[in-house]
């Protein structure tokens, strides 16, 4: 009904962090684009520069649900390995919430709703200088490559999640 196709793209390499600076623009996003053309109508980046290898290729569930406002939205939803289930308007891509799929996912503190950028924990970096421990989730993330699926009726998300955190001890 949108005219486009969805699917994430994944992270940046290496996974030393430290080699590659900035955002790493393009990775970790998620696409909206236009089936006839392949123009991309969205672009979403979650995890700007990720440094624990999260890689955000998983499931997008597409359903229409009612806003705060009660209007009728085409959604698309992805419940990330970084530990956030993110909702976008599927066909503009407008960043509808961002919640942690757990309250023991530390690396982000939050994700602003209005920049869309994550507020990340300095304390679960994985910067050569720091050796970071319990950072949660690990790198297999709280959500891998498991299908998910989505209940119209009962409008709810059914979705399997992991629960594994990790240490980073940084070497040459």
């Amino acid at each position: 009904r949108t005219n486009l196709f969805y699917y994430g793209s994944g992270n940046p390499a290496p996974w030393n962090e430290t080699m590659r600076p900035g955002d790493n623009k393009w990775t970790m996003t998620i696409f909206g684009r236009d089936i006839d053309t392949g123009e991309a109508k969205f672009g979403y980046q979650k995890t700007p520069h990720d440094e624990w290898d999260y890689a955000g290729v998983n499931v997008m569930m597409l359903s229409e649900q009612k806003d705060k406002t009660g209007k009728l939205r085409k959604l698309l939803t992805h419940p990330d390995r970084n530990g956030i289930v993110y909702t976008l308007d599927r066909e503009d891509g407008t960043l509808i919430s961002a919640d942690k799929l757990d309250d023991t996912v530390n690396w982000v503190k939050q994700v602003d709703l209005k920049t869309g950028i994550p507020v990340r924990d300095p304390e679960f970096a994985t910067r050569m200088d720091h050796k970071a421990t319990e950072i949660c989730p690990s790198a297999m993330g709280y959500h891998n490559q498991g299908h998910d699926s989505y209940d119209p009726e009962k409008q709810l998300f059914y979705m399997g999640i992991n629960h594994i955190c990790m240490d980073w001890d940084p070497f040459m």
